[in-house]
């Protein structure tokens, strides 16, 4: 399987708190970090929903 590297790139401040747990369950706490994941659908869901503040590569 390949691997997603996951990076928050804006402020979690005005999100709702449905996207402030996916981003929790995807590892991410502050702008700036980077997780690497597996690429599941289930990651690719959770990135579809807080698409608008991060920014994945295919690792």
């Amino acid at each position: 399987m390949s691997t997603l590297k996951i990076t928050q790139v804006k402020s979690r401040n005005g999100a709702n708190q449905r996207q402030l747990d996916t981003l929790r369950s995807i590892g991410l706490r502050k702008i700036g970090q980077t997780v690497e994941q597996q690429d599941s659908p289930q990651m690719r869901g959770m990135v579809h929903a807080v698409r608008h503040l991060v920014k994945v590569e295919e690792a």
